[in-house]
């Protein structure tokens, strides 16, 4: 008997554990490979995932693995198949299948992501190669008058397909909208991140309703309510919290079983911290958890750099953020745990 969705998104969530988003394109780890010295090879990207993927850290803190295109179909160096470490290690193989964000015609400075013809058929490829769940990632920009309703709706719209479509090959869909905090035109302040991040929410929640998308079989990857990089006017980090939480019981029905936030930009510690306040204001009606890429990585890609001397002090810079976000996944992180681990 084939494994339900909603059991599926239940152990995404899973109290004190989060997901590693290492869904990085080749194109975007090639960039970072690259700034630390490393050549990129299909080989040196399989090592780098590999360390990771067989880090301890991986049975105690590591729910889900989002995966690229390349590497759910790698072996590892001993010829096991990347996507069996993974559930070996106990974490479900997720995937990501979106082709990524595109100018949005009609509409300068907005994004579309495309990814959907020929979608039912990747699904159905993915499944038998192990992934359970899938990623597809929309771009809110905020700015002078953007996002724009055009825009929101399109993206909205293209989420829900995609979750409709995930669960009919039976993986579990996670929906990203996410209001970037990052982008050319970040001056906005918190409460218009707020305003943007509702609206997103509620038209999101509104197109899932329409595709008949099981809102038990989902796990929503939300960006926080966070002031945008380039704003003068920063939120302190319990504000940012507090936001966070009354914007998602504002508009996130609680038959969604859990809430993965991303980091978007943040500093790692940044992105625990506020993980950490926002599952201190409870009791809430999902499970909140991690879903990190950079915040996750950073450190050990960094310590790695590449050799295989450096191998076990990169799974311990790994171990180190995976064990801080899933004390903040409890809410138990403090910045003492921090200094202490570290």
């Amino acid at each position: 008997m084939s494994e339900r969705i909603e059991d599926i998104a239940k152990k995404m969530v899973a109290p004190g554990k989060g997901i590693l988003a290492a869904d990085e394109s080749s194109g975007t780890i090639t960039k970072r490979f690259e700034k630390l010295g490393i050549t990129s090879t299909a080989d040196s990207r399989r090592d780098y995932r590999e360390m990771m993927f067989r880090a301890p850290a991986m049975k105690e803190h590591i729910s889900g693995v989002i995966l690229y295109d390349e590497t759910i179909r790698q072996n590892a160096a001993d010829g096991t198949p990347l996507v069996k470490v993974i559930q070996d290690a106990g974490a479900v193989p997720g995937i990501k299948v979106d082709t990524g964000a595109k100018d949005l015609a009609g509409f300068p400075g907005e994004k579309i992501t495309e990814g959907l013809d020929g979608l039912r058929e990747r699904f159905a490829e993915y499944y038998k190669l192990g992934a359970r769940f899938a990623k597809w990632r929309a771009v809110i920009d905020v700015g002078n008058g953007l996002p724009t309703w055009g825009a929101l709706k399109a993206n909205a719209h293209a989420l829900a397909r995609y979750a409709r479509l995930a669960q009919e090959a039976g993986i579990v869909p996670i929906v990203e909208p996410e209001v970037i905090m990052d982008g050319p035109n970040s001056t906005h302040d918190i409460d218009r991140c707020y305003e943007v991040t509702a609206w997103a929410l509620d038209t999101v929640f509104d197109e899932l309703f329409e595709q008949r998308v099981n809102l038990e079989g989902i796990v929503l990857k939300p960006n926080m309510v966070i002031a945008g990089q380039k704003s003068p006017k920063q939120a302190s980090a319990q504000e940012v919290a507090e936001k966070t939480v009354k914007v998602l019981k504002a508009s996130v029905p609680g038959a969604v079983p859990g809430i993965a936030f991303l980091s978007g930009g943040q500093s790692d510690e940044q992105a625990t911290e506020h993980l950490n306040l926002i599952r201190q204001l409870g009791p809430l009606p999902w499970e909140v958890t991690f879903s990190y890429g950079r915040a996750l990585q950073a450190a050990a890609m960094e310590t790695w750099k590449g050799k295989k001397e450096s191998l076990g002090a990169g799974q311990k810079a790994f171990a180190h953020r995976a064990k801080m976000n899933g004390l903040a996944a409890l809410g138990k992180w403090t910045s003492k745990a921090e200094k202490e681990a570290a």
